[in-house]
């Protein structure tokens, strides 16, 4: 998988900017053919100076800052393309300053205000990009932790944005690469089950094992997770003297080979 980088996160925020507003904006004042700016060309220039000061804040990292200039921005102009950029660009600017559940609820913001906005696709996929960030942090790599140990509440959560990103918006810049992350969370996702199916049959406690295995086998099929599980749903239907059963998850672990050519475990 070759995720999108930060980069092209941050330009397709600057290229899915604000367009200037067309059209002359003179007015005569007094009938001398004086011209005066009037308040909309002046409110313009004002959004697009807040804009400016926000982006240049935020490529200097100071993430504080540029999130105070683009609340100032949305709070001043509250309609219209201004607003709409502003609630991009904030919640971005949250992801890169570590508060994904501001950025989250910010997106959220903008999906419920904007449902139809050309730009729904990057919001969805931005959440799915900040809770896949937080499954992988910096600790977690340093410590050589397996993501899968960890509670799978934002794997789901991001597995949902992404799968929304594929499903609704296929012709995306982002679906690609959406998709190429639903199939890392998935496995991720039955490797956790993996995981506490064999806690709980290392601890004797088979019929919790065995249920942990076929939810695993029903809702996330074909992982490779998959191969394993077999294993431990035939120790826990052994040690429950489920013969019957058990020869028959021994069966169709012959049938299915494991990853490397191999049969299961």
């Amino acid at each position: 998988m070759k995720p999108l980088s930060l980069g092209i996160l941050t330009a397709a925020l600057i290229l899915g900017g604000c367009a200037t507003t067309g059209g002359d904006h003179h007015t005569h004042a007094g009938g001398h053919g004086e011209t005066a700016a009037p308040a909309e060309a002046l409110s313009e220039r004002d959004a697009q100076r807040m804009l400016r000061e926000a982006r240049s804040a935020m490529k200097a990292g100071d993430y504080e800052t540029a999130i105070s200039r683009l609340e100032a921005l949305e709070a001043r102009f509250p309609f219209g393309i201004y607003a709409q950029q502003a609630l991009l660009e904030i919640a971005y600017a949250y992801y890169r300053y570590d508060e994904p559940e501001s950025a989250i609820a910010t997106l959220d913001r903008f999906i419920n205000l904007y449902p139809r906005h050309p730009r729904i696709d990057y919001a969805r996929y931005l959440q799915g990009v900040v809770l896949f960030q937080r499954i992988h942090s910096g600790v977690d790599r340093w410590l050589g932790l397996d993501p899968a140990d960890r509670d799978p509440e934002s794997a789901r959560r991001a597995f949902r944005y992404f799968a929304e990103v594929v499903r609704e918006h296929p012709d995306s810049p982002y679906a690609a690469d959406a998709l190429q992350r639903l199939i890392y969370l998935r496995n991720l996702l039955a490797r956790h089950e993996l995981h506490v199916a064999d806690f709980y049959l290392r601890r004797g406690a088979y019929v919790a094992a065995a249920d942990r295995v076929i939810y695993l086998l029903q809702q996330l099929p074909r992982t490779p997770a998959q191969y394993p599980a077999l294993a431990i749903l035939e120790s826990a239907y052994q040690a429950l003297e489920l013969d019957d059963l058990a020869e028959d998850t021994a069966r169709i672990r012959a049938l299915n080979p494991a990853p490397g050519g191999g049969k299961g475990e």
